[in-house]
């Protein structure tokens, strides 16, 4: 049965017989700036009827949508490589803003048990924009990779690499394969652009361990292709496409999970290496399901050694050998300075502090529900709720302390909000 045979016969989740639910939740952003838009509209259809309306919700001072209960499917068919049913119920969103362009998606994904966020960018009025989410690779019909060297030659005269293992602020993505001149290029954050491309390749129901395993894959893979400057030197402008035969499957303007959101703040700056290797590895991988890939990583095998209490360095060793071993890049592109090597608390001094108490006081400008501070270079009791509400807000844990993944958060944020002018 064909994922689009399925799909009709599950036009209404309401009918799967099931009490399963996901949580949703729309966040609504200006295209420049990063500002949040307050006061928008957010309608919620059933896919296979979108003259319903399931909710109609209204963006708060932070652009975002309260979290609702969506109907799911049971949660066994995300968990079980033997289902065949489609294991995500499906949703339209529209949204509207005074001042701004409607913005329809198509087939937001609804896993039970966990939180789907749906970023929406708005732009001024030029007309409504259209998102239509194809089915997700585990579940939809894509073809297998293309297999590549892990490791590519870079001695060939005229080959152009990077100096060292940088995380680019933006990767460029090609909306197709790479000979389809008329598909689009789209410039994407880096951290978002891998959100993206998990939530659409691995279900976020998923054990902790496999689904930073299968991100650590994601990140190396991108990075290999940034670091040898693959594309570019086969004459073309983009950094990665979105095509399964080549590369990753990234979908323009869906919806991506908070499990999914959280490991990826939490290990973005990690490639996988192998012992007097410069280059981040070309970590290829399969379904395991309906594509076999002997020396790769598959997906659903993944999720069964996760089952097992295996580590994420323990599942990418299983597939990949004991060489391999997870490194930090340690050039960040497109912030301010680089993580200062230790945690920053109540009692820490310096500018490292001042300087994240000066991009806590502008982020606050934007989204108030962050408080200003005293840029005095001290870590007290005011920063530390300072930085509780930014992360609370930015879906971080809200300890108070400023870790590695808090850090880069603050300065991306920070960037985001004060750039003057976003690329085109």
């Amino acid at each position: 049965m064909s994922y689009y045979d399925y799909k009709q016969q599950r036009i209404y989740p309401a009918q799967m017989g099931t009490e399963s639910f996901g949580k949703f939740q729309v966040n609504v952003t200006t295209e420049q700036g990063f500002r949040p838009v307050p006061n928008a509209k957010v309608r919620i259809s059933y896919t296979g009827e979108p003259d319903s309306t399931v909710e109609e919700l209204t963006t708060d001072d932070l652009g975002r949508t309260p979290l609702i209960d969506l109907q799911a499917p049971p949660i066994d068919y995300s968990l079980d490589p033997a289902q065949e049913a489609q294991p995500y119920s499906l949703y339209n969103v529209n949204v509207t803003a005074e001042g701004f362009d409607s913005i329809d998606v198509n087939g937001a994904e609804i896993l039970p048990d966990v939180t789907a966020i749906q970023p929406i960018t708005v732009r001024p009025l030029q007309g409504t924009q259209r998102y239509v989410i194809p089915p997700h690779t585990l579940f939809g019909d894509y073809p297998p990779k293309i297999a590549e060297a892990e490791i590519k030659p870079t001695s060939e005269s005229g080959e152009i690499v990077l100096p060292g293992v940088v995380v680019p602020e933006f990767v460029i993505v090609h909306d197709g394969p790479p000979s389809d001149s008329s598909a689009s290029n789209y410039y994407e954050r880096y951290s978002d652009y891998i959100k993206n491309v998990a939530s659409s390749e691995i279900y976020a129901t998923w054990p902790a361990s496999t689904i930073t395993a299968n991100i650590l894959a994601i990140m190396s893979f991108t990075l290999n292709r940034v670091y040898t400057e693959w594309y570019r030197n086969r004459g073309y402008t983009f950094t990665i496409t979105s095509s399964t035969a080549f590369d990753h499957k990234w979908m323009r303007g869906r919806n991506i999970y908070d499990t999914i959101s959280q490991a990826v703040d939490q290990v973005f700056n990690n490639y996988l290496s192998r012992p007097n290797v410069k280059q981040p590895i070309l970590t290829q991988y399969c379904d395991g399901r309906n594509v076999t890939c002997p020396g790769w990583m598959t997906q659903w095998g993944s999720k069964a050694l996760g089952d097992q209490g295996m580590t994420a360095i323990q599942i990418l060793r299983n597939f990949y050998g004991s060489s391999i071993y997870i490194n930090s890049a340690n050039q960040v592109s497109g912030v301010p300075s680089s993580w200062p090597g230790a945690n920053l608390t109540v009692g820490s001094r310096g500018d490292s502090v001042r300087q994240m108490q000066e991009q806590l006081n502008a982020i606050s400008q934007v989204y108030t529900a962050v408080p200003t501070v005293a840029v005095d270079g001290v870590f007290g009791a005011q920063t530390e709720e300072a930085v509780k509400a930014f992360q609370q807000t930015f879906g971080l844990p809200a300890n108070g302390i400023v870790d590695l993944p808090t850090w880069y958060r603050i300065s991306g944020i920070y960037v985001a909000v004060t750039r003057i002018a976003e690329l085109n």
